[in-house]
């Protein structure tokens, strides 16, 4: 799959596409069904299927302080877009600039001139451009103008209920991991590169992978049954925590995952962290001896855990 960055990155060879545009967010089931949808249009019209993506997502960029919680950041929706058969991702970077465009503007500049769209897809609840003025009605009318097969897909149910990103970060927020997995359609994961952190778990005797979370803010905070891919040919059980550290009176929000029977260095590695079930809340422990009992606890409550998820 083709990563193209930017506007000023759209090459003539670019021109001639089928195109969806949103947040795609933790990339669910939702957003699946608009990629296979929009791959069944690209090999009707003959060319390459595309997803335009905005960095940072709208929400963070009107909101900045109040941003809601990220499921995915972009080379995580980059894989997961990858892994449903799309053909080209364009990330555009959202600027001050880019929300006052008008939507007439954008679909004319980018989406006819610049790439040369033969059909759009767009979400249930799509809006887009200066005062969300771009919405289903508007696109039809320049679709008629501009020669382009437009559609709109309904809103996607699973036992009842619309799948959203939303929906998805309240059943993580809750811990209900088996129902996001259902919406996502795949386990609910982080990626990263492993960074050096404070090492107080080897103190304690759990050394920990630290991984940047790369977020605002993160969609989890506790503790978790977990898996890890990236280090073996095959995932390796763990414990992961997301949270402050109350105990230590840190303010950084921080990831670490505490590996079973692993003592390799990992600095450096790019690894992809399975949530497979929440432990328990984060909590504040009167002294460190406490805490590293509870943290011995967790670790058999993962033991156990993953072993019926294997």
């Amino acid at each position: 799959m083709q990563l193209i960055r930017g506007i000023h990155n759209i090459r003539p060879e670019h021109h001639g596409c089928v195109a969806t545009i949103g947040n795609f967010d933790g990339v669910h089931l939702g957003h699946a069904e608009i990629i296979k949808r929009l791959r069944k249009l690209g090999a009707h019209y003959g060319v390459p299927s595309l997803v335009v993506l905005f960095e940072p997502q709208p929400a963070e960029f009107f909101r900045r302080g109040r941003v809601p919680a990220r499921l995915s950041r972009l080379r995580e929706k980059f894989h997961l877009i990858e892994a449903r058969g799309i053909d080209r991702v364009l990330v555009l970077r959202f600027t001050e600039e880019l929300a006052a465009m008008p939507p007439e503007r954008f679909v004319e500049d980018i989406l006819v001139r610049k790439l040369g769209l033969k059909a759009l897809i767009i979400g249930d609840d799509f809006r887009f451009g200066s005062g969300r003025g771009g919405d289903y009605n508007l696109l039809h009318a320049l679709s008629v103008k501009h020669d382009f097969h437009m559609e709109q897909t309904v809103p996607f149910l699973f036992i009842g209920k619309r799948i959203s990103s939303t929906y998805v970060r309240d059943l993580l927020r809750q811990g209900y991991f088996l129902e996001a997995t259902r919406m996502l359609g795949h386990p609910y994961f982080i990626e990263g590169r492993v960074v050096h952190g404070h090492k107080q778990g080897r103190e304690w005797g759990f050394p920990t992978a630290n991984l940047d979370l790369h977020r605002l803010k993160s969609p989890l905070s506790g503790i978790f049954a977990v898996k890890v891919h990236g280090l073996a040919d095959h995932a390796l059980p763990g414990v992961g925590y997301v949270g402050s550290r109350p105990t230590i009176e840190d303010p950084r929000f921080v990831f670490e995952v505490h590996i079973f029977d692993y003592n390799d260095d990992c600095y450096g590695k790019y690894i992809k962290v399975e949530f497979v079930d929440k432990i328990r809340d984060d909590i504040k422990f009167e002294s460190f001896a406490a805490m590293a009992e509870q943290i011995g606890r967790d670790c058999e409550s993962a033991r156990g855990i993953l072993a019926v998820a294997h």
